[in-house]
């Protein structure tokens, strides 16, 4: 029997059930990632607990209750209660060169988008990767990238970057003009910020008086920003990973002139990959043919509407079967 020979289609074949096999293996960057990413959960609760008390202590809730009183008596003139989940945290327990008290502050969001870096206006691009990282397996279920900023770091904005993160965002329910303003915020964005808002007293946005707390207190909230951005670094680290190792995959790839040698490739790196499935295969990966599989593919475009929960479970199971 003749040799096939490779072709752009069995190049892409192979390639995707490689990649696919590279994203879902337990290496020790993607288990960094995952741990980094359960770190700041737990983080986040400790942090957010310690800044309702620093709150709280700032503004009694009988003071708020007084408050609301009156603006339901009095209305606007007294509207100085909201709720936010970002603050201005300061302590005075630092001296400057000269050996005067000084004053230590920054700003601290606990929204899924909120700041890496305590500039309140300036949450950046380390925002958004983050918030893509911890919705991952959401955002992929959906058929959506939130690999995107990890893949093209360091690189111009171009319309590619920009299709894929205005996508995860939309999916995420971000306001889609990335202003201040969040209260049009919807969907996963809302519910997780909805859990970490407090009743402050003042009349500007995040009531920007700084809010006094202990140097200990401060640290603290300091801690938490920085779990916040491993998630980031650790999710970079990964997909980098994976970069590396799809870039060398693409170049042998294009350099094989038959199939066998792709096969070979992938026993290599410990991926069982049957020659006769890739040929009777299309682009999509479904073996067609096979009536099992074209039957799922009739059934599956009808009842289309599924919940978050089922998308994610096929997800999975399509990661599964594609390492298999």
């Amino acid at each position: 029997m003749s040799k096939i020979r490779m072709n752009t289609e069995y190049r892409n074949k192979l390639f995707n059930k490689i990649k696919d096999v590279f994203e879902n293996e337990d290496t020790q960057e993607r288990q960094s990632f995952l741990e980094a990413r359960e770190n700041f959960n737990s983080e986040q609760q400790n942090a957010f607990d310690l800044a309702r008390r620093v709150v709280e202590r700032s503004y009694p809730q009988e003071d708020v209750a007084t408050l609301r009183k009156f603006k339901r008596k009095y209305g606007d003139p007294c509207d100085v209660v909201a709720k936010d989940k970002c603050f201005y945290f300061a302590h005075s327990e630092d001296v400057d060169e000269d050996g005067k008290e000084k004053s230590t502050q920054s700003h601290f969001d606990f929204g899924l988008y909120g700041n890496l870096n305590g500039n309140e206006y300036g949450s950046g691009e380390d925002a958004e990767q983050f918030a893509h990282a911890y919705y991952r397996e959401e955002l992929k279920a959906e058929g959506l990238n939130p690999d995107i900023y990890a893949q093209q770091s360091g690189k111009d904005n171009n319309p590619h970057k920009t299709k894929h993160v205005d996508q995860c965002n939309n999916f995420l329910g971000r306001n889609s003009n990335r202003s201040y303003s969040e209260s049009s915020n919807i969907g996963l964005t809302k519910k997780f910020d909805e859990q970490y808002q407090l009743d402050v007293i003042g009349t500007s946005h995040c009531r920007s008086r700084a809010i006094a707390c202990t140097k200990d207190e401060y640290n603290i909230f300091l801690a938490w920003r920085s779990a916040k951005a491993k998630v980031v670094s650790t999710h970079q680290t990964w997909i980098d990973s994976i970069g590396k190792q799809t870039d060398q995959l693409r170049i042998g790839l294009k350099a094989y002139r038959y199939l066998a040698e792709g096969i070979e490739l992938a026993k290599e790196l410990g991926i069982e990959l049957d020659e006769a499935e890739l040929i009777r295969t299309n682009s999509t990966g479904l073996t067609i043919y096979n009536p099992s599989n074209l039957a799922s593919m009739i059934k599956g475009m009808k009842n289309k509407h599924q919940t978050r929960e089922d998308k994610i479970k096929a997800r999975l199971q399509y990661e599964k079967q594609a390492i298999n």
